[in-house]
């Protein structure tokens, strides 16, 4: 896994975390907007909007740490994606409300146990504390998709038939 072994390094992983986090509820955001449903644009922009505030919370934090600067490759998870990007592969034009916040369950059970992994194997206490307010952090959000979710019945197996789906115009 990631191996972070000061507050900078793990401060440096978080914020970037959050604001991949901002940008791809942005974009589900928009695509429940085109699709017209108001509900959900509206929960992924507050999802959006509270990633952006953590974002800002964490560069605060970063002024007083040795933070270094990190360019794409060089962030330690498992893919080239932060662990709450939402996975645009994933995206589908017919996806339902459902399928949406499934997105969004995953990507936030995903910087769950990113944060987790820290708060339990670190061997510095300020690591272990700040990890710990982000793993909760994160669990907080898991719990309001997961109460959004309930609204809505997971969709039949044929959710994405389409007599007439979209042509890449050549």
């Amino acid at each position: 896994m990631t191996n972070l072994t000061n507050i900078g390094d793990l401060l440096a992983h978080a914020y970037q975390i959050e604001i991949e986090a901002v940008e791809r509820y942005q974009m589900l955001a928009d695509q429940m907007e085109v699709h017209n449903n108001s509900e959900l644009e509206k929960l992924f922009r507050k999802l959006a909007y509270h990633e952006g505030q953590h974002a800002e919370e964490i560069r605060t934090q970063m002024t007083d740490a040795n933070v270094p600067e990190l360019k794409p490759g060089e962030f330690r998870w498992a893919g080239p994606d932060s662990p709450e990007a939402v996975d645009l592969g994933d995206i589908h034009y017919m996806m339902t409300p459902w399928h949406a916040l499934q997105l969004a369950l995953k990507a936030e059970q995903q910087a769950f146990a990113f944060f987790d992994e820290f708060r339990r194997s670190a061997s510095d206490p300020d690591i272990k504390r700040l990890a710990d307010e982000f793993a909760e952090e994160e669990e907080e959000h898991v719990a309001m998709v997961l109460k959004e979710l309930e609204k809505y019945p997971e969709p039949d197996d044929d959710w994405d038939d389409d007599p007439d789906p979209p042509v890449s115009p050549e």
